[in-house]
């Protein structure tokens, strides 16, 4: 891929990020979802943030991989960007109100197990 198509891909991709900001709720969440993925790619990002609920609840990674099927490759993805700079897991967690974090998604809540998290 050329430097030009690159530009334009990640122009797209500030348009997909754009369109995501654009959903009002979770009916138009699915639609768009439905539209865009395939069934697996949906039941994949579902996998993940059960897996991240998992996680900052305080659930090993082992007590995870087993509980969700997931692979500990991706149990281990998914547990860097828990922990990553961009924050987007917890941002989202804290606003549906699972794992261990506050409302505002900052981690900041002190404690508590996300809802059908398994310890080891």
């Amino acid at each position: 891929m050329d430097e030009a198509q690159q530009q334009r891909l990640r122009a797209e991709e500030e348009r997909l990020f754009s369109a995501f900001g654009t959903i009002r709720n979770a009916d138009e969440a699915r639609a768009f979802l439905l539209d865009v993925c395939s069934p697996k790619e949906i039941a994949d990002l579902a996998q993940r943030l059960q897996v991240a609920t998992l996680l900052a609840g305080g659930a090993s990674y082992v007590a995870v991989s087993r509980q969700t099927g997931a692979s500990s490759t991706t149990v281990s993805r998914v547990s860097k960007c828990l922990n990553g700079c961009a924050g987007g897991y917890r941002m989202v967690l804290g606003r549906i109100g699972d794992g261990d974090v506050n409302a505002d998604g900052d981690g900041n809540s002190g404690g508590g197990t996300a809802p059908g998290a398994v310890s080891e």
